[in-house]
């Protein structure tokens, strides 16, 4: 099997990872329209279905300047966070072409792709969401993120235990769906 992009480039390097997605996008002044309504004004994962172009020009700034590495646009893309516009349904939708953007725009730089898993807004230690509805809703999330061609899935900013297990068993279970132990560019695997 081939080695992970992933893998053999931190072997080689320090790796440089991109810049705060949610600040990049409200630097912008974006309004309602951007979002598709003033219902879902807000919802910054939702800019990868509505304004690609947005998400594709931080992608590229952010190679411009020298990292190796984006992230997909996804931090709090999954059935969870989505819910709280009514949206929860669209996970794979925006995941998968959040990954295809950032994807696109690597290739073209030479770079890599990680997909990005947030903590959400509820949280299993709190009882606010059960465990096997939030580790379900991380796993719709990391299954689109490898469809779209993510080199790694990076789950990150977790700060709850239980969250962070949900996260890691939803990518695992993901991962044999798509058949392997990591991303389908290699076996980048969790990171």
């Amino acid at each position: 099997m081939r080695r992970s992009p992933y893998l053999e480039l931190i072997e080689q390097k320090v790796v440089v990872y991109d810049g705060a997605f949610g600040t990049y996008v409200q630097q912008l002044g974006l309004g309602p329209d951007d979002f598709g309504s003033e219902a879902l004004e807000g919802c910054n994962e939702l800019l990868v279905i509505t304004r690609p172009d947005v998400i594709a020009t931080m992608h590229d700034d952010f190679f411009k300047v020298g990292v190796d590495i984006v992230e997909t646009a996804t931090f709090g893309a999954f059935g969870v966070p989505l819910g709280e516009y009514g949206i929860s349904d669209r996970s794979h939708e925006i995941n998968l072409a959040a990954a295809r953007i950032a994807r696109e725009v690597a290739d073209g730089h030479g770079g890599l792709v990680a997909g990005s898993i947030g903590p959400g807004t509820k949280f299993a230690s709190l009882g606010q969401i059960r465990f096997a509805e939030l580790r379900d809703a991380y796993e719709v999330q990391a299954h689109a993120l490898l469809e779209g061609g993510v080199d790694v899935l990076l789950v990150e900013t977790q700060f709850d235990l239980l969250g962070a297990k949900a996260a890691m068993i939803g990518c695992r279970r993901a991962m044999a769906a798509v058949g392997g132990d990591g991303p389908s560019r290699g076996a980048g695997g969790l990171r």
